[in-house]
């Protein structure tokens, strides 16, 4: 293993907590707004559908900008953290959470809604001819024949997370071993003239991504056969 300093692996233990963190909440949230997403009739569907896509075109500092406000002390984000006597949620990881949520919501959301529309309204009439709840019939049904989406949305949601830079900046600064993570360490690296360091880092970021990308790729090979 390279000889970095200690506060670089402080960065990567930060980082995978919250992109595995962000991840769990993504699927939780995620997977009965994809559902709705899918099967509603609803005419102002597609504008929540929007809603939860701005953050793929929406510039992360826009973003972050609305973030720093909403969660600071003047707005909802203060008066929450008031509740255990703290001031507010920017430039604390719970901060960060929050805004890697939202952030990456597209990117978990979009994949999950596609799987359950391919699955068709076919599997879900024949689990009700069998008498199975509505609950059930989605537990059994509907996520096990969209797993490849949950695969996708979990994979992109992770990656994403562990990407970000312009929204974890602008909502949680450079704070070591609290807000540091590896894109604001890297960039931390290039301000100071550290070219090692952020040599690493960055050579780490490349790998990284490169994995995804094959892993996405063998997915998608995966579910073409299956579906063949």
């Amino acid at each position: 293993m390279p000889n970095l300093p200690a506060d670089v692996w402080i960065a990567v233990r930060l980082t995978i907590e919250l992109a595995a963190l962000t991840t769990l909440i993504l699927l939780i949230v995620g997977t009965p707004l994809a559902w709705w997403l899918a099967r509603s009739k609803a005419w102002w569907k597609e504008g929540v559908a929007t809603i939860v896509a701005l953050p793929i075109v929406l510039p992360p500092t826009v973003l972050g900008f609305y973030l720093l406000v909403a969660l600071g002390p003047q707005g909802p984000g203060g008066q929450l953290a008031s509740l255990w006597g703290g001031r507010t949620l920017a430039f604390t990881f719970a901060g960060l959470v929050i805004g890697s949520v939202l952030y990456s919501m597209p990117f978990v959301v979009q994949p999950i809604r596609n799987a359950f529309e391919a699955m068709g309204e076919r599997p879900m009439e024949v689990a009700a001819t069998l008498r199975a709840s509505p609950m059930r019939a989605f537990w059994t049904v509907a996520v096990p024949l969209a797993r490849p989406g949950f695969l996708t949305g979990a994979v992109l949601g992770f990656a994403h997370t562990v990407g970000e830079f312009g929204v974890v900046l602008m909502i949680g600064g450079n704070i070591p071993g609290q807000t540091k993570v590896l894109s604001v360490a890297i960039f931390d690296y290039v301000e100071t003239s550290q070219w090692r360091e952020a040599s690493i880092l960055a050579g780490g970021m490349v790998v990284f991504a490169f994995t995804v990308i094959l892993a996405m790729t063998l997915i998608e090979k995966r579910v073409g056969r299956v579906g063949s």
